[in-house]
């Protein structure tokens, strides 16, 4: 039987605050990183005393890939590369500085944590570290111990299975493993907000389908194709999804040949809502979910947003809605998405954009202004000709 020195240990942090069936979302927590783990090699994943071990089954199975790509899987609250050794002082003090030698001489200070999880171990948490710590200063006589800010922290944990090794945890994604909250639509541009707004929604355990709405001649495949690259960034996160490719230009141009300018988007966001909430249902979602912020735009006033909302179906749901640009550019900044959404392919949001939208709408004003287009035929010609892709992480 192969037994791996070193593994990964992952800990699930909000997970350990469910009831009864917390078991359902570590279980699907394990799920999604047997799948997200699969380019890596090949892994034994299980889970006892609340933490999730990472196992390598063969000298094939690539660590540091793997590493990487558990720090984007939501659900894992933190994680530690660690050595397994045996259950005793004497390989426990043999392994440590071996272990950690090169930060250990790269640092001034020092300090050693335990947990003693199997209690039929004969030391105490206490003992062991004080024990550790003399090994260490033996190896390495220029460090102090600073049990208040330290360079290395050393972490030993006597498990059931063996001691493990580590220096302090690494930040995971955090939240929820996908699949555990359902299901939602995303309304997907080729801006900064709408792939934020997916990885928020996300990582509350929301599996994604994504809609975007193409107007070709007025937008090209460079156009889409930056969608997709958008969506394959957040699949990093989110997993694999679907992409629904909605024909918008017909709409537009009927919208452009029949309506008042100052009303063009608002018309454009109610169409919107109405084919996102059509294909939403016909892909098994519960919710819509939009970029919107307030006040970004003209047509992101309360206002115009419970003008839009109005003709919705199903409940929308804006992560970024209380965001400023900054706050959003961050975000997209640190999931990668932003070099992307700059790109300077526009969307069908960029179209018949009115020089002087409507700033106070109300449902009434767009009702009557739609008795002019032949809503019916539009929408039914639309998800006539809907276009699927997939996406999947790299």
């Amino acid at each position: 039987m192969y037994l791996p020195e070193e593994i990964l240990l992952i800990k699930n942090g909000e997970l350990a605050l469910k009831g009864l069936n917390r078991h359902t979302f570590e279980e699907t927590l394990m799920r999604n990183l047997r799948w997200r783990l699969k380019p890596a090699g090949k892994f034994n994943i299980r889970k006892a005393q609340s933490t999730i071990y990472i196992e390598p089954m063969d000298d094939e199975a690539d660590l540091d890939m793997a590493a990487e790509r558990v720090a984007t899987v939501f659900g894992v609250a933190a994680f530690s590369r660690a050595k397994r050794v045996e259950k005793s002082m004497d390989a426990i003090l043999e392994a440590v500085p071996a272990y950690l030698s090169q930060e250990l001489a790269d640092a001034a200070t020092f300090k050693v944590e335990a947990k003693r999880s199997d209690k039929s171990f004969p030391l105490k948490s206490p003992d062991i570290c004080a024990q550790t710590g003399a090994a260490v200063l033996e190896q390495f006589p220029h460090l102090r111990v600073d049990v208040h800010d330290p360079d290395v922290l050393i972490m030993v944990e006597v498990r059931d299975y063996g001691a493990y090794i580590h220096t302090a945890q690494l930040a995971g994604a955090g939240g929820m493993p996908i699949g555990t909250g359902g299901r939602a639509a995303i309304l997907i541009s080729g801006g900064i907000d709408s792939p934020v707004a997916a990885y928020m929604i996300a990582k509350r355990g929301i599996a994604l389908t994504a809609i975007h709405f193409a107007s070709p001649p007025y937008t090209s495949e460079r156009a889409e194709q930056k969608v997709v690259d958008l969506l394959t960034q957040v699949a990093q996160y989110a997993g694999r999804m679907s992409l629904c490719i909605v024909p918008f230009t017909h709409i537009q141009e009927s919208i452009r040949d029949n309506c008042p300018e100052e009303l063009f988007t608002l018309l454009m966001r109610r169409f919107m809502m109405r084919l996102s909430s059509a294909v939403a249902k016909r892909e098994n979602c519960e919710a819509l979910i939009t970029g919107e912020s307030v006040g970004q735009v003209a047509s992101q006033t309360i206002p115009a947003i419970a003008c839009t909302d109005a003709v919705a179906t199903l409940p929308t749901l804006r992560p970024v809605i209380g965001m400023d640009k900054e706050e959003i550019v961050t975000i997209a900044r640190k999931i990668g998405t932003f070099p992307i959404s700059i790109q300077p392919f526009e969307d069908c949001c960029t179209v018949f954009t009115p020089k002087h939208p409507r700033l106070r709408p109300t449902v009434e004003m767009l009702e009557e202004t739609e008795k002019a287009l032949d809503i019916e035929t539009l929408e039914a010609e639309a998800l006539a000709h809907l276009r699927f892709r997939t996406i999947r992480a790299d």
